[in-house]
């Protein structure tokens, strides 16, 4: 089986293994091994070993070349220009070597009508005619050797350097070099900057990083997109400011819609925004899990809940308890919505589109809710969190979360962290020793990062 190694062939093997073409790199009575191999027309990653008894069909389609290949060398000499008395080319190949038929170049039949002028039409890249006699006849064709006849087996020794090819595109550095020449007086002249037609003219620099000062700055901070520095605050001094917007009017019924207003506005967007939502999208709803525990979290879990419902998600609420104090109103009002309230894992669905977590309050050892956190796990679908604890949730990680006011110093674990504006009026803040300035602008919600 020796003179089989180099043979192109097609084996057909059993319906489960298919037709394999390759070359033959290995052949013995038990085995074949294949390289360059096609599985039904896929490329396969690496040699291919098929056994004799999987064989059931074999066919060559190519036989090894016995001569190697033999590449021509041409030399061309320029034409020359026409004289008035003369008609024809005066270049010629002068040395041209046999080519094998196995690498022979792709031949042209032209017209025995062509007039010798032609030849004076490609300059440097002048054709070589084979078989030419004495009456300007071509009786095979032409060849370019400046395109065909270079080794094909070319290949680059040496990397290509980007960046040095980079450097070359830098044009600050060039005027950079060409500003340093210049006179001090001149070269200390701020240019006026120039902005292209996407650029807006005016500022987009922050006046001031740090809108927002508080009465000890060592926990940490964030900063948003616009470059606003947003310091964390501590539990105590967020108790503080809560107890003070109570005070003026600003109860927990009024923070609680404005939150679940701002995390409903988030979940959509992770749902995919208005397209699915759309009236012709009727038959594919999306669905979402809110799932809530027996405490003021858990009622901003429902509200939010109730609030996709008024834009036509889909919403099943979980309940640790209903027995619980704080979520008894808004319980009675999610009830009017006709969507689904559970009490028991085991019927949650198997999938949906979003989970929204409102389960542990801000407590140093949140409680731990093992069998929904299986669920979760288990489930593809991201997790939006709602005023989770600073330390995060034991067993759940969270895509994103949502946060009321100003932000505690949260563990990685929450995700990426959103700032809600819940309407503060300048003087609570003041009145607990904070200098704020509202960073929202125009959002109700801000994106924060890590500003260590």
């Amino acid at each position: 089986m020796a003179q089989w190694i180099g043979c192109m062939v097609s084996i057909k093997c059993s319906e489960e293994l298919g037709t394999y073409q390759g070359e033959i790199t290995e052949a013995d009575q038990y085995k074949i091994t294949l390289i360059k191999a096609f599985c039904d027309g896929f490329p396969c990653n690496g040699p291919v070993q098929i056994r004799a008894s999987d064989i059931i069909d074999l066919k060559f389609i190519e036989k090894p070349a016995e001569e190697p290949q033999v590449n021509s060398i041409v030399t061309i000499a320029k034409p020359i220009a026409k004289r008035a008395a003369r008609s024809q080319s005066a270049s010629e190949a002068t040395a041209i070597k046999p080519i094998p038929n196995r690498s022979k170049p792709i031949d042209i039949e032209l017209s025995k009508k062509l007039d010798d002028s032609l030849t004076f039409s490609y300059k440097n890249n002048t054709p070589n005619k084979r078989g030419q006699k004495g009456n300007k006849q071509w009786t095979k064709g032409w060849r370019d050797e400046e395109c065909f006849g270079s080794s094909s087996d070319h290949k680059i020794k040496d990397d290509f350097d980007f960046e040095k090819n980079l450097a070359l595109f830098d044009k600050q550095a060039l005027w950079d070099q060409l500003n340093s020449q210049k006179p001090d007086v001149v070269r200390n002249v701020e240019n006026r900057k120039k902005y292209r037609h996407d650029e807006n003219v005016i500022a987009t620099q922050p006046t001031s990083t740090r809108q927002i000062i508080v009465p000890k700055q060592d926990f940490g901070e964030y900063v948003t997109d616009d470059g606003l520095v947003i310091p964390c605050i501590s539990k105590n001094l967020r108790k503080k400011l809560f107890d003070t917007a109570d005070k003026a009017g600003l109860t927990f019924e009024r923070r609680i819609e404005l939150f679940g207003t701002a995390a409903a506005e988030i979940a959509i967007q992770l749902l995919g925004g208005g397209h699915r939502l759309n009236p012709n999208n009727l038959h594919q709803l999306p669905t979402v899990v809110v799932l809530c525990g027996p405490h003021k979290q858990g009622a901003v879990g429902i509200n939010a809940a109730r609030q996709l419902a008024s834009h036509g998600v889909r919403t099943i609420v979980y309940c640790v308890s209903l027995e619980a104090i704080p979520l008894k109103k808004e319980l009675s009002l999610y009830m009017l919505t006709k969507n689904r309230t559970i009490t028991i894992v085991p019927e949650l669905p198997s999938k949906t589109d979003l989970i929204i977590c409102a389960l542990s309050e801000d407590t140093d050892s949140p409680k731990s809710y093992p069998q929904l956190a299986e669920w979760i796990n288990k489930n593809k679908a991201p997790v939006f969190a709602l005023d989770p604890p600073a330390c995060g949730i034991p067993g759940i990680f969270p895509k994103i979360s949502l946060l009321p006011v100003l932000p505690l110093h949260y563990s990685p674990n929450n995700g990426q962290l959103y700032l809600a504006n819940l309407g503060f009026p300048v003087d609570i803040f003041n009145e607990v020793g904070i200098k704020y300035r509202s960073p929202f602008g125009a959002k109700n919600t801000i994106s924060l990062h890590s500003n260590e």
